[in-house]
């Protein structure tokens, strides 16, 4: 029996050095996935305070009394109940526990005190993840989709322009500047670098 080694990062599709063959993501995207992890509590913990509306792009938070007003914004609201954010993290450990054959995972505290702990268990068990997950790269888009779509509730900027780039084969791909790879439907694969250095479609291109 022959076993394969992974000579590609499966998240950027970036060529791996030497001595990263046989991991799943490289170090830069496992260092990526830290820092959007990193960033998660006290993204978390600033939704809170922007569940009012008007709280968003750093406005004041309008209320004619002392209780919250109705209706509260949706968007942070429906990353901070249960189901939101702390949901999504622990789906991950509970499958990285499975994998690695430990007990299921116990949750203590609030959902603050939750999300600190999750996260601290995930970057503990990053270089495994990195190495081993064979869905790291749903992993990195998650957690780097999730930090995106907080900051966005908190600030109420609009996310990243999207934009069209041509494929040499004639097929479009549509990126934005945070995506770190994509496939095309002719087979190539390219990582960040070479995705931002692909031509502009041309426009009848984009609408075909």
């Amino acid at each position: 029996m022959t076993t394969t080694v992974t000579t590609a990062c499966v998240v950027c599709l970036s060529d791996l050095w030497q001595d990263e063959l046989g991991r799943m993501a490289c170090r830069r995207c496992t260092d990526r996935i830290s820092a959007d992890l990193a960033a998660l509590p006290g993204l978390y913990v600033q939704l809170g305070g922007a569940l009012m509306p008007g709280s968003g792009a750093g406005g004041p938070a309008v209320s004619g009394s002392r209780t919250a007003p109705l209706p509260l914004r949706l968007a942070p609201l429906s990353l901070a109940a249960r189901g939101g954010v702390v949901t999504v993290l622990q789906s991950w450990l509970v499958d990285v526990h499975e994998l690695l054959g430990y007990p299921h995972p116990r949750w203590e505290g609030d959902l603050v005190g939750q999300c600190r702990q999750v996260v601290a268990r995930l970057q503990l068990l990053l270089p495994w993840i990195a190495e081993n997950h064979p869905a790291v790269d749903d992993f990195a888009h998650e957690v780097r989709r999730t930090r995106a779509e907080c900051e966005q509730a908190i600030t109420g900027e609009r996310r990243g322009r999207t934009v069209a780039v041509a494929c040499p084969c004639g097929a479009t791909l549509r990126i934005t500047l945070d995506t770190l790879g994509r496939r095309c439907l002719c087979g190539e694969q390219y990582g960040r670098e070479a995705l931002l250095s692909l031509p502009l479609a041309e426009r009848r291109q984009v609408a075909a």
